[in-house]
């Protein structure tokens, strides 16, 4: 039996976001985010390098969950003259970027939804996301609505989280009780089942896994707030967490020490998609979930 188990573990409810603390958590993040963005850096060092293998000269790119812009600056040194529209839907993270390129510099930072972008149909050369399909309720939406503001012949190229992401921390966590503590993560073949759906052809991705190591486990969880994504399951444990647990905790995730460091992996997924030169807006109605692993339930 698992010890402190909810009466609902198992109604599906644990896997829904909560968007208002995200929206906090991120906005809260904006200023710290780059001391703690160690994977987020090396996971864009990465698809630049793969934007290398890809013909194309986009004028007009949407950095979508851009955060405090890192990506945006990148892509504006590599494509000259191109219009970076930096995308979030945390204000603050969009104040920041901004900030950091300077007040004499044109505003193309843009406070929105990733599923309900305010950009017009067939105006986007390349919609460009690092890590932030995982963070959104209705990732096929996402992308549906990448299809739909890029031009026929666009590139659409992200990053995601696999499910295999932060398994040591939620292998640990189960040995103390059965509240959600890591955020669940979509399977690379469900997305690439979900880009067919929405429109999008010849996709290409494959994983690759990267493995952070700590001194300690406090590093590791200060890198996760730092980062903006702590536990945001709306079915997480509200109530402060007692010294007992949390020596259980660290009991549990010491046995995974190695070589005098606890590691923490991060399963990504890369995945590029093209918008067809001649193409019809995918049917809607056909429009199926892209399902988490275990499935996260409509609210």
């Amino acid at each position: 039996m698992v010890p402190n188990a909810r009466p609902d573990a198992g109604d599906g409810a644990a896997l829904r976001l909560d968007r208002r603390l995200l929206r906090r958590a991120c906005g809260r993040a904006a200023r710290q985010y780059e001391a703690g963005a160690v994977l987020q850096k090396a996971v864009l060092a990465h698809c630049l390098e793969r934007l290398d293998l890809v013909r194309l000269t986009p004028q007009v790119i949407v950095d979508l969950g851009s955060g405090p812009g890192l990506a945006g600056r990148a892509l504006r040194k590599r494509y000259r003259g191109a219009r970076v529209f930096s995308v979030d839907f945390a204000l603050d993270m969009v104040r920041h970027a901004q900030r950091r390129r300077g007040w004499w510099k044109r505003r193309d930072g843009i406070c929105a939804d990733a599923q309900a972008l305010p950009l017009a149909d067939a105006s986007v050369d390349l919609v460009f996301s690092n890590l932030c399909l995982y963070l959104c309720e209705a990732p096929g939406a996402v992308l549906r609505e990448a299809w739909r503001v890029l031009r026929p012949g666009g590139l659409f190229m992200f990053t995601s989280l696999g499910p295999d992401t932060l398994g040591e921390l939620r292998a640990a966590w189960q040995g103390v009780d059965a509240y959600p503590h890591v955020m669940e993560f979509v399977d690379m073949h469900d997305v690439g089942d979900a880009l067919g759906r929405a429109g999008f052809e010849n996709p290409v991705l494959d994983v690759e896994r990267f493995c952070l190591t700590y001194p300690d486990l406090d590093g590791l969880l200060a890198d996760l707030r730092r980062g903006g994504v702590p536990n945001l399951t709306a079915a997480r444990r509200r109530g402060l967490t007692g010294r007992r647990d949390w020596a259980a905790l660290r009991a549990a995730y010491e046995n995974r020490r190695v070589d005098g460091r606890l590691p923490a992996t991060a399963e990504v997924v890369h995945a590029h998609a093209w918008k067809p030169l001649a193409s019809t807006p995918p049917r809607t109605d056909d429009a199926r979930p892209l399902l988490f692993h275990p499935p996260r339930t409509s609210r």
